[in-house]
């Protein structure tokens, strides 16, 4: 069996691609370099990927559609590395299923530093230890050996971090989970007040619990602390 870290390099300024892939090299890590969204779009057809990272203004398919393509194999996590830094902009590719969103131009031990962390945080998701594990809450099951979330009998289409975020609130259904819980588990950095990543992800998690079971509740905001399981 292969063990080794394959990293997908989406990115069509040469540069800038040689730059990321060297960064993979001396992390450990194999890189793939795909110079259009077309090419990027054979190469995930061709392998499981550890990551991906990806540039928006990619020729042939945009950096959007290949997230949405991405979306749809399975939890791959994703880092966009664009020059698009609008706020908006970012907001909006973590709701379509991005896990990290790097604005070009980027420093290179930042880069290396969420490549990493990234990484960690899907190695833990697949370990034997929590393999075999069901979680209930009312019509709510996740199934952590096959990756698979459904709320009243229909399967939820959920990216990695929503997918861990539930999995954090369905391991302690009573606890309260603070934002800075909720990071540092899904996460695994500290975390450092930065409210937005936590709140876009629960926001489209909870967004897509509601259009499965439109007559259910299951996840509580408890004003000026943080979440849990609606009891």
């Amino acid at each position: 069996m292969d063990n080794s870290i394959h990293i997908l390099v989406a990115e069509d300024d040469d540069d800038i691609s040689k730059l990321l892939c060297n960064i993979i090299r001396k992390s450990g890590y194999i890189p793939q370099p795909a110079f259009s969204g077309t090419e990027a779009l054979i190469y995930l057809e061709q392998r499981q990927w550890n990551m991906v990272l990806l540039d928006l203004m990619l020729p042939g398919m945009t950096g959007e559609e290949l997230l949405g393509r991405i979306c749809e194999m399975g939890h791959i996590p994703v880092i966009i590395i664009s020059a698009k830094g609008e706020q908006q902009t970012k907001v909006s590719l973590l709701r379509s299923g991005a896990d990290d969103f790097i604005t070009k131009p980027f420093d290179i031990e930042e880069v290396s530093a969420r490549i990493d962390s990234h990484l960690r945080r899907y190695a833990q998701k697949v370990q034997p230890a929590v393999q075999g594990m069901i979680l209930f809450h009312k019509e709510l099951v996740l199934d952590r050996d096959t990756k698979s979330v459904t709320a009243d009998g229909m399967e939820l289409a959920l990216t990695a971090m929503e997918y861990e975020i539930l999995a954090v609130l369905l391991s302690a259904p009573k606890k309260v989970f603070t934002k800075a819980n909720l990071y540092e588990s899904v996460w695994g950095e500290p975390f450092y007040g930065d409210d937005n990543t936590v709140n876009v992800h629960m926001s489209n998690l909870r967004s897509k619990l509601a259009k499965a079971a439109p007559g259910s509740e299951f996840i509580e905001t408890i004003w000026g602390i943080g979440y849990r399981l609606k009891p």
